[in-house]
């Protein structure tokens, strides 16, 4: 089955039904299924045909869904792409994904289009230019479904290289059941939409999650605490979908607004992307009644594990149980089980699980034990609960900043580029509003000086914003083992 063909059947069932509401605009299910075959007109129109690779770097709009699920629908495969992304970053995920078209706004695409004049095959279609002839008549004829690749969304990699995840239009199916399943959906739901549409939070779990049921998203362009309040009041909504700075966010107004929200409909507050604390998931509930519901997730995966949606069974730092069709396994370094709640990397089968990273057969190679996908986590089960699956730590130095993935290596690699720079080593330093914070510790050259700012700019000219280091500290040297190897752990604790 094609996904996008999948949500134009849930739109013929709810034609007059409200979709999506953007900023005030209403697009009932009619409407939205009438835009995206406008766009996928308009794709096909400029010669994307199956397996072409479309990437969008738009900032959160309407458009923005209306294109993803155009793209799928004709069996393109669609790049979604983070609108704060350097001119460095674009050029390789466009030409490691040989894309054949950019779709992005006209201040966007000045930043990077110098850096562009070398990929001759590249269309670009800006926003502000889309066409507008006549397409009603026109129906996508869903090339692809199944196995076939419906996304590539990139990660960091630990090398420095960015990882193209090749997620299935099955895996995203199967996902979205499971979600449909465990979160009790229904076309009665009311969702308030604050988060990314890039990230795949934001549209794969909660667009998607919302379009599959037939219910109805209220979506904002940037997120604003007293307005997210009083829209989850006024509006009736029903679920909410944050990362834990979000709700840092909100805890934090919360205390300022009199008289406080009246929540009587809300039945979900939802966290995934970054570990929730202790803190965070006791306050909240003590300021609002409603327990945090935490689940586990990757951009590889999609949804793995969920706490129950009976609030009892929700526990401060466990990410619940394996998802209908998820299996969970916990390794030790010998890719033996473990047993009873020992600590080991957490491997993961189902139907979920990507297909593998574009164009880079041995890291896939490198990802997979026979059908099991190692995450890389590290985990526990409970056996005495249900084998409830809880999170220690990430075996690869991944930090999660406001719910965004950064891979030290990457910043490392454009922090040594500059001449002042003998090496450095990233780590994530815990913040309560963003989770944890990126910082570096920098040994300089002989004899060289240099302001932290100006070394925070020199990577916010080449990174994205939350790629980039808060704060920068200058050392001698770097703690090393033995063998040579930087050890970060001591480092983080000098750095605390």
């Amino acid at each position: 089955m094609n996904l996008a063909r999948l949500i134009s059947e849930t739109a013929a069932k709810y034609a007059d039904k409200p979709a999506i509401i953007f900023e005030g605009r209403t697009w009932n299910y009619r409407d939205f299924d009438h835009q995206v075959h406008h766009y996928a007109a308009i794709l096909q129109h400029l010669g994307i045909n199956k397996g072409d690779r479309v990437a969008v770097q738009l900032p959160k709009c309407i458009e923005f869904l209306f294109l993803h699920f155009a793209i799928l629908s004709i069996g393109a495969i669609a790049l979604p792409l983070n609108p704060d992304y350097r001119p460095e970053e674009i050029v390789y995920f466009l030409t490691d994904s040989s894309s054949s078209l950019l779709v992005t706004t006209h201040p966007l695409y000045t930043k990077v289009q110098s850096e562009l004049q070398h990929l001759s095959a590249l269309q670009i279609l800006l926003k502000e230019n889309i066409p507008t002839f006549q397409t009603e008549e026109f129906i996508p004829d869903y090339a692809t479904g199944g196995d076939d690749i419906a996304m590539i969304c990139y990660t960091s990699g630990t090398t420095g290289r960015s990882k193209g995840a090749a997620i299935s239009h099955r895996n995203l199916i199967a996902n979205i059941q499971s979600l449909y399943q465990a979160w009790a959906w229904s076309d009665r739901d009311i969702l308030l939409h604050v988060l990314p549409l890039f990230h795949v939070h934001g549209l794969n779990v909660a667009a998607l999650g919302c379009l599959y049921a037939g219910a109805t998203m209220i979506m904002f362009e940037k997120f604003e605490p007293r307005r997210a309040w009083e829209t989850l009041t006024s509006q009736n909504c029903t679920i909410f979908m944050a990362v834990p700075t979000i709700y840092q966010r909100l805890m934090n107004e919360w205390e300022k607004l009199e008289p406080k929200p009246n929540l009587q409909q809300m039945r979900l507050f939802i966290s995934g992307s970054a570990p929730l604390s202790d803190p965070q998931f006791y306050q909240f509930e003590k300021l609002t009644g409603f327990r945090i519901l935490e689940r586990y997730g990757m951009t590889e995966t999609g949804m793995n594990a969920s706490n129950l949606i009976a609030p009892e069974h929700r526990k401060a730092k466990s990410v619940g149980f394996a998802l209908s069709g998820v299996e969970i396994r916990i390794v030790n370094a010998d890719g033996d089980q473990v047993k009873g709640s020992e600590v080991g990397e957490v491997w993961i089968r189902g139907e979920n699980v990507f297909q593998g990273y574009w164009q880079m057969p041995d890291k896939t190679a490198e990802a997979f034990v026979n059908s099991w996908f190692r995450t890389g986590d590290l985990g526990f089960q409970d056996p005495d609960d249900n084998n409830r699956l809880y999170l220690v730590g990430r075996a690869k130095e991944l930090i999660i900043t406001g719910g965004f993935n950064v891979y030290p290596k990457e910043i490392e690699n454009i922090l040594e580029s500059h001449d002042a720079v003998k090496e450095s080593a990233i780590i994530g330093l815990p913040d309560q509003d963003f989770g944890e914070k990126v910082v570096a510790a920098i040994a300089l050259r002989e004899d060289m000086s240099i302001a932290p700012e100006v070394l925070i700019n020199y990577c916010k000219s080449r990174l994205a914003s939350y790629k980039c280091p808060k704060q920068i500290f200058f050392v001698t040297e770097l703690p090393r083992n033995a063998m040579g190897k930087i050890q970060k752990n001591i480092l983080a604790q000098q750095l605390k």
